[in-house]
């Protein structure tokens, strides 16, 4: 017997990363020594006041019940802290922020707390591909919008603005940027909020890349004005190591941020308490955390960037984030060029195809890989090289 499923599953496929990384774990398995260079999963720990609350907190009395929708109220106001000095925004602790388990998550409630079956949804290309496959889950209209090299990976408001525009709900924006690590900047924010205000269109800004190799954190939100037509999602998972604690938050004015718990608290109840507490932890830590990890990840980034170069790729090293984006020589296709060195260098990095049209002929490098391993790709592809010019010599001698 035969179940039909939804017809939304008919828009969506299966998210890249879940299915290619089957094939890579078959690979693995079959004894191949795979390097995940890929993946955007921090492997350095957590901070250990982080790990400390939650094991202090498991021991508790209460700390295993259901846990508010909205987060402890103690958690609100460390994300109000955390804003108020790192970005300089003011938060009302009690009604402009919700914690989230994972600001994914909060992709999906913003989504459907505010797009109808056929409204338009402008989306990045290159962009994060769960803004796509939600917007179609929903039964919405991606619309998307290019970011091109020449134009710093920022959107062509003049150009934008001669479109169809009056189907559109929501604008998603991502800076510092994933893929390509640009950084935007407080001016294109403003004629993005202005742009926002003209035709009424909820501007969301995915904000998880602030602290990673960025001398500059911004908020969308210290823009004056931004709560009127934005919202913020931001995340614990890159800051501070904790990918799989899956603690998010989305801010923003109280009108919105209710319209997002109505969804919220119809679809999960309150994180852990513990997890909770870790939070809390994280999000008190000076700066002397950011400084921390940010020294490990530029030693790691400098290798990216001499693998990078010895695969004749191109890169801006004025860019954020924790990703590498590099250009292939011209005509190198991504995909198959990413395939060829996995099963023949068995390492494994991200085509650009993944993220847009506009990532078509670049590749992403993840710095979470510890150094040893980034050394260890360096000499295969240098083995390699050194291989073929040897066979090249024999041939030309024979």
């Amino acid at each position: 017997m035969s179940i039909q499923t939804a017809k939304r599953l008919e828009t969506i496929e299966e998210y890249y990363f879940s299915k290619k990384l089957r094939e890579v774990r078959a690979l693995a398995a079959s004894g191949k020594p795979i390097l995940n260079m890929a993946i955007g999963s921090p492997d350095l720990d957590p901070p250990k006041e982080v790990v400390e609350a939650i094991q202090t907190t498991v021991l508790q009395d209460g700390a295993h019940k259901y846990q508010s929708y909205q987060g402890v109220p103690e958690l609100r106001m460390a994300f109000a802290n955390f804003y108020n000095t790192n970005y300089g925004v003011a938060l009302n602790p009690e009604n402009e922020i919700l914690p989230l388990m994972g600001s994914k998550e909060g992709i999906m409630h913003i989504s459907l707390a505010y797009l109808n079956e056929g409204d338009q949804v402008l989306v990045p290309n290159p962009g994060y591909p769960t803004y796509t496959s939600v917007t179609n889950l929903v039964g919405a209209e991606p619309l998307f919008y290019d970011l091109k090299e020449a134009n710093n990976w920022e959107p062509d408001l003049e150009l934008l603005s001669k479109k169809d525009l009056s189907r559109v709900k929501i604008m998603w924006i991502n800076y510092p940027h994933m893929p390509t690590g640009a950084s935007g900047s407080v001016e294109t924010l403003k004629k993005l909020i202005a742009f926002a205000k003209k035709n009424h269109i909820l501007l969301v800004n995915d904000n998880p890349y602030s602290f990673i190799l960025n001398d500059n954190p911004t908020s969308i939100l210290s823009i004056e004005g931004a709560k009127d037509v934005a919202l913020e999602l931001n995340s614990l998972s890159k800051t501070f190591n904790m990918a799989g604690w899956r603690v998010g938050v989305v801010t923003g004015s109280q009108d919105k941020i209710e319209a997002i718990l109505k969804v919220k608290s119809n679809m999960d109840s309150g994180m852990f308490l513990g997890i909770q507490k870790g939070a809390i932890a994280a999000l008190k830590l000076s700066h002397d955390w950011y400084d921390e990890i940010n020294a490990i990840y530029k030693e790691r980034r400098k290798l990216i960037w001499e693998l990078a170069s010895l695969l004749g790729c191109s890169f801006d090293k004025t860019a954020t984030g924790m990703f590498v984006w590099a250009k292939l020589p011209e005509g190198i296709d991504a995909v198959e060029f990413i395939d060829h060195i996995l099963y023949e260098n068995s390492v494994f990095i991200t085509p650009g195809d993944i993220f847009g049209s506009n990532g078509k002929g670049y590749i992403r490098f993840s710095l979470c890989v510890n150094k040893e391993n980034i050394k260890e790709a360096i000499e295969r592809f240098e083995k390699k090289q050194t291989q073929f010019a040897n066979n090249n010599i024999v041939h030309q001698k024979s």
